[in-house]
């Protein structure tokens, strides 16, 4: 076997994509279109190029991909969001949408959220029964805004929450425990 064989070599290169059919990669590029098509984005575009946008402005803004628990793909945008000024104009937020992840397990619902820059103290969490909110306001040069609908319902006095190196860990216990096959058996007529 010659290890500069390029036909050997791309038979044993899998495809990271395998598992997506045709269907799922039509869905991601719908979200992506309407990502792109959304809150006027052409138009602060447009207006960066022609020097309506302070070029010495910083934002983010981009998309995470990931498969749901139903085995379907999921894209998640985050970062700066485009507004409309007081006079209607497009510009941009100082506030970022940090990337997330949640994961619902069987006890609690564990929650990671990258928000580089900052001290935990500048940071402000507020949960209630089926919503996480995460606000750091306090920076002057970085300031997050996320809030997020939990998979389920939750006991808010049971958050725990760590930071470092950037990175928010948040785990809260379930109201009620998930039982494995729950569900509802349906008659069929």
């Amino acid at each position: 076997m010659d290890p500069f064989d390029d036909e050997d070599r791309d038979r044993r290169r899998k495809n990271p994509f395998d598992f997506l059919d045709d269907d799922d990669f039509e869905r991601i590029f719908d979200e992506m279109q309407k990502m792109f098509e959304s809150d006027n984005f052409k138009e602060i575009i447009g207006n960066m190029v022609r020097g309506g946008i302070d070029p010495n402005k910083r934002f983010v803004r981009g998309f995470s991909f990931h498969i749901g628990p139903d085995g379907k793909p999921r894209i998640e945008d985050f970062g700066n969001r485009p507004i409309k000024s007081p006079e209607g104009e497009p510009k941009i937020s100082d506030e970022i949408e940090p990337l997330t992840d949640i994961i619902e397990g069987d006890n609690d619902v564990a929650v990671t959220v990258e928000i580089p820059g900052v001290e935990k103290e500048d940071i402000d969490l507020h949960a209630t029964d089926d919503v996480l909110e995460i606000t750091v306001k306090n920076h002057p040069e970085r300031k997050y805004h996320k809030r997020l609908n939990l998979p389920c319902d939750v006991i808010p006095k049971t958050t725990k929450a760590t930071y470092k190196n950037g990175i928010l860990d948040v785990v809260i216990k379930r109201k009620e425990k998930k039982k494995p096959g729950e569900g509802y058996k349906v008659n069929v007529e």
